[in-house]
């Protein structure tokens, strides 16, 4: 459950607020399974990471997340999105334990829950990670993840239970480096491909101007964009601030 604040106190732990996308690994008759949260198959497209997985216990289900690392070995959405078209190192951050070898451990409290992930994922290897408890005062933990650029905090309740769908508010996360959402209005023509993509953002129903931007782009990723740009080809101009024929 988002939140403003987060609680504090000895009866929550804090985790890192990875900014990938969530997963649900599970191993039955021999096989792993890596499903998104809106039941994707990500087995395939994370090979190395389902790889690993192989080594689960039979009968056992684990939850976390995919994330990726961009130059600099801090996680980037943005890195993850493009994942396939430029190489960087993926890794799978797990968090809670659900089934081990077949006992549900779902009503069970975090922190026994933990204690058996803890064991589990140290029989592992890389890409899969635990994703640790920060042992550390709140405020301390809030400074360090500002100071690196990471998203944001997570805090649960020691005693939770796993409760898929539920806003109970024994889970509270509180994003701390916001982001602002952009829309690519148009590009700059330039060569085979374009020179840069020219970018706005929404106020209301209104589009308004941001900047354009040439960096980021491999040549296999230019391509596939102007591809892409070729079936959204529109007469209307998208930008309300920004007149019609206006280099920028």
């Amino acid at each position: 459950m988002p939140t403003a604040k987060l609680p504090e106190g000895d009866q929550w732990t804090y985790e890192i607020k990875w900014d990938g996308y969530r997963a649900i690994a599970f191993k039955g008759g021999g096989k792993v399974h890596l499903r998104s949260r809106n039941d994707n198959d990500f087995a395939l497209r994370y090979p190395g990471v389902t790889e690993t997985l192989s080594g689960l216990p039979e009968d056992t289900v684990i939850d976390g997340e995919i994330v990726a690392l961009d130059e600099s070995g801090r996680p980037s959405f943005n890195v993850l999105q493009n994942y396939g078209t430029a190489q960087a190192p993926v890794f799978y951050y797990v968090f809670d334990v659900l089934i081990l070898n077949g006992k549900d451990l779902r009503g069970e409290t975090l922190a026994n829950r933990r204690a058996n992930l803890t064991k589990l994922i140290g029989k592992l290897k890389e890409p899969v990670r635990e994703s640790s408890v920060l042992d550390a005062r709140l405020a301390d933990i809030v400074a360090s993840v500002k100071a690196q650029g990471l998203e944001g905090v997570v805090a649960k309740r020691r005693d939770s239970h796993y409760e898929p769908g539920q806003r109970s508010g024994t889970w509270q996360k509180m994003r701390l480096n916001q982001g602002q959402e952009f829309v690519i209005g148009g590009y700059t023509v330039g060569g085979r491909t374009f020179d840069a993509l020219v970018f706005g953002y929404y106020e209301g129903k209104t589009l308004l101007f941001a900047a354009k931007t040439r960096d980021g782009f491999t040549p296999a990723i230019r391509a596939e964009l102007m591809c892409k740009f070729a079936r959204l080809e529109s007469d209307v101009w998208p930008f309300a601030d920004l007149p019609v024929g206006v280099g920028v």
